[in-house]
């Protein structure tokens, strides 16, 4: 990657997850895997999720083994097994104490959360792991694109209310190459 690469850092993630979600769209998600190969795919869609009052979030029923890296600093890595096969990778953001994160929810190539994870290697062996760390890291390579606003999927389990937010962002047109 060149010098006009740069990684997002802790300050990034520190903010609400409806800043932070729709500003990942674009960027690229890195794996550096054990081989010292570096995977890399762009992120295409996310959704946030938050706090005790969002009855989409797994921090919805309160504190729990499961759900403490929710609690947890921002940049840290959240990755679950959904379904008993597939890994999905969230990253927690805002203040320290308030459970909130994203997940990514599709990357070019690789559409959904489940096939994402596959095509970078991605398993629970990163949860509670820090993007800090170098292992998963998100870089913003300059590329500039338009945000759609969308309704979560895949909670239907949660209140009509939370299943009607526009808490999903979809990339758009890319803008980077219109002046």
């Amino acid at each position: 990657m060149g010098s006009e690469n740069k990684k997002l850092n802790d300050s990034f993630f520190q903010r609400d997850r409806l800043v932070v979600a729709p500003e990942l769209v674009g960027k690229l998600l890195v794996h550096q895997l054990p081989s010292g190969e570096r995977l890399s795919l762009r992120i295409t869609e996310t959704e946030a999720y938050g706090g005790a009052e969002d009855t989409a979030c797994h921090a919805h029923r309160g504190r729990t083994p499961r759900t403490e890296l929710l609690y947890g600093p921002a940049g840290v890595i959240y990755v679950y097994l959904c379904y008993g096969i597939h890994w999905l990778l969230n990253i927690i953001t805002g203040e320290e104490g308030s459970p909130q994160g994203v997940l990514i929810r599709a990357c070019e190539g690789a559409e959904g959360p489940g096939r994402l994870t596959k095509a970078l290697g991605i398993t629970g062996a990163l949860n509670g792991g820090r993007l800090s760390d170098g292992i998963l890291t998100v870089v913003d390579d300059g590329m500039r694109c338009e945000i759609v606003p969308d309704r979560r999927v895949g909670i239907g389990y949660a209140s009509e209310e939370d299943q009607a937010r526009l808490w999903r962002f979809k990339m758009g047109k890319n803008l980077s190459s219109v002046e």
